[in-house]
């Protein structure tokens, strides 16, 4: 018998389990399923929500004694490069961007599993097979787009970083981002940031939504070296350095997060 989705989204909570970020600490996440023709307008709302997609879920955490995680975006025509983040884009004028649909391939692959290989060996993603990683890139059903830059190499191309990223209404989301961890003294992981950044003002957008900025995470710091950094809590956006003072008043931040509205589009 098949069954008919319901006409509004519902909203789960997952089970606590050790936070990847913060040591002894616990995370929730609340998240809702992402389909039907409402997608792209549900993922446009939640995303300025501070959710996130993965694959056909959207997602934001919910944690009972923390409020450290908090989804981080730079307003695209605002930003202003550090004197070393403009050294890394003159060091990296020979990289050429290709904008690409969502379709895995073995090159990226390949550069995927030796980046997890290398950053990211004990994390969550370590044991993905090539199944595994074209539902990443492939299970979609909002505009999404894939990002690849490219060096030469003896006359051809060589694949050396990418992003699967979404086109909101108001930004780029940049869903996750893979380069080569050999190439360390390009700083591709700041590079792609601040490329993306010229990619939103090229297509008149706002933002760039770069996932969480986690306080007291040193995984996490590097987000905030981009200037201006906005980040989402207690329903709204403010500068990072507000939300730094605002973490001496951690308990009545906890207090009210899960009084925090969630809006929704609508259907028409």
């Amino acid at each position: 018998m098949r069954h008919s989705p319901p006409n509004h989204p519902q909203f789960y909570v997952t089970a606590p389990q050790d936070c990847p970020y913060l040591e002894n600490k616990v995370e929730r996440k609340l998240f809702t399923a992402l389909y039907g023709n409402n997608s792209r307008r549900l993922n446009n709302s939640l995303s300025k929500q501070g959710f996130r997609r993965s694959q056909n879920v959207l997602y934001r955490p919910s944690c009972s004694n923390c409020n450290a995680c908090m989804s981080a975006r730079i307003p695209s025509i605002e930003l202003i490069p550090s004197k070393s983040q403009k050294r890394i884009m003159s060091k990296n004028e020979d990289i050429v961007r290709v904008v690409n649909p969502p379709l895995a391939t073995d090159p990226q692959y390949e550069l995927f599993k030796n980046y997890i290989n290398n950053r990211h060996a004990n994390g969550g993603m370590s044991d993905m097979d090539a199944e595994d990683f074209t539902s990443m890139i492939e299970e979609t059903n909002v505009e999404t787009k894939l990002i690849e830059y490219y060096t030469k190499k003896n006359g051809a191309l060589e694949l050396i970083s990418f992003s699967l990223i979404d086109i909101l209404d108001d930004g780029i989301s940049m869903v996750y981002s893979v380069f080569d961890p050999e190439l360390k003294n390009r700083s591709l992981g700041t590079y792609m940031i601040l490329d993306h950044n010229k990619l939103a003002t090229e297509m008149n957008l706002k933002f760039v939504y770069l996932g969480y900025w986690v306080a007291g995470s040193s995984k996490m710091d590097y987000k905030s070296r981009f200037r201006p950094l906005e980040v989402f809590t207690n329903d709204k956006w403010i500068g990072i350095r507000e939300a730094k003072n605002r973490r001496d008043n951690v308990g009545k931040l906890n207090r009210d997060k899960h009084g925090v509205p969630i809006y929704l589009p609508s259907e028409e």
